[in-house]
């Protein structure tokens, strides 16, 4: 295999749920190769350097081996490895969501009959 579509690869490697949101998030410049933008057609090739954002989470890999068939997560992580900065990244952004929750992640939907009580009590 020369190379592979991104998008099929992001798909494979198990980045993105479908391959229309990993196709998403490269035309939207969520996903840059070698430190540059690209549309979701590029073929990727080994030793590819990924940086890739996901809404919640980033990583930046390096590509192993090539692949446009989704497999078990096993296999799919055989697909890259993580490099030192990427882990560095997501530690520090786990250790500031652990420390700093967001007061929305509680909220859920429309208030019930009881939080609306509540909330008028504490208004006054």
């Amino acid at each position: 295999m020369d190379g592979i579509r991104i998008d099929k690869w992001l798909w494979a490697a198990r980045f993105f749920k479908t391959r229309s949101l990993a196709s998403e998030a490269v035309e939207r410049g969520k996903v840059r190769v070698n430190g540059e933008r690209c549309k979701p057609a590029r073929a990727l090739k080994l030793d590819d350097l990924l940086d890739i954002d996901n809404g919640s989470t980033e990583w930046q890999v390096r590509v192993k081996a090539l692949s446009d068939k989704r497999g078990p997560a096993t296999v799919a992580r055989q697909l890259y490895e993580d490099t030192p900065e990427g882990l560095q990244r997501q530690q520090e952004q786990a250790e500031r969501r652990r420390l700093f929750t967001e007061p929305a992640d509680s909220i859920h939907g429309r208030p019930t009959k009881r939080d609306r009580r509540q909330l008028d009590r504490s208004r006054g």
